[in-house]
């Protein structure tokens, strides 16, 4: 839990990968400054000089309809308009246009989730270099052990990679035919 009184898995979890950018969604970040999302954007574009294109973006229709797949959302409710979304720099920025307590709180607990995604990212970078070099020292063909040895670098490696994206369950009746 920190300061702010916001589990940093919950941060974590709300930052997403939108082109090449690590990016929080408005609405979630509303929601972690306890303020309505209109209040957010409201504050943002009193200030628009402060949020060039790579601290800010609007996302595109289809990229709007990528994340609405992603979650249950009702035909009838939820956003009419595509969200915007905030890079580092611009959650940074947030906390000159949002001057209360909790958004500076907030904005702390967000800079550390971002640089603990940073050094997991360069964990992995370093990691590979080295099963890299490890394996470049073994050569497959002399024994067992180095067989085997070959083989716990693959399954390390395998464990490193991306999961595969797997099938939703759809949710509710479905009829089979």
């Amino acid at each position: 839990m920190s300061r702010a009184g916001i589990p940093a898995e919950r941060i974590e979890r709300s930052i997403l990968v939108l082109r090449g950018h690590k990016v929080l969604l408005d609405a979630d970040l509303a929601n972690l400054y306890d303020v309505e999302t209109k209040v957010l954007l409201q504050a943002v574009k009193r200030n628009p000089d402060r949020f060039p294109k790579d601290f800010m973006f609007q996302l595109t229709d289809q990229e709007f309809r990528n994340l609405r797949s992603q979650f249950v959302t009702s035909s009838w409710g939820g956003r009419r308009y595509a969200p915007y979304v905030f890079t580092e720099q611009g959650v940074a920025m947030l906390s000159s246009v949002l001057n209360s307590p909790r958004a500076i709180a907030v904005n702390i607990e967000i800079m550390r989730a971002f640089v603990r995604l940073r050094e997991m990212i360069a964990g992995n970078k370093e990691l590979a270099k080295g099963l890299d070099e490890l394996e470049a020292r073994i050569d497959r063909k002399l024994s067992t052990h180095d067989q085997a040895i070959a083989g716990i670098l693959d399954a390390i490696r395998a464990l490193m990679a991306p999961p595969a994206p797997t099938m939703k369950r759809r949710i509710g009746f479905v009829q089979n035919d």
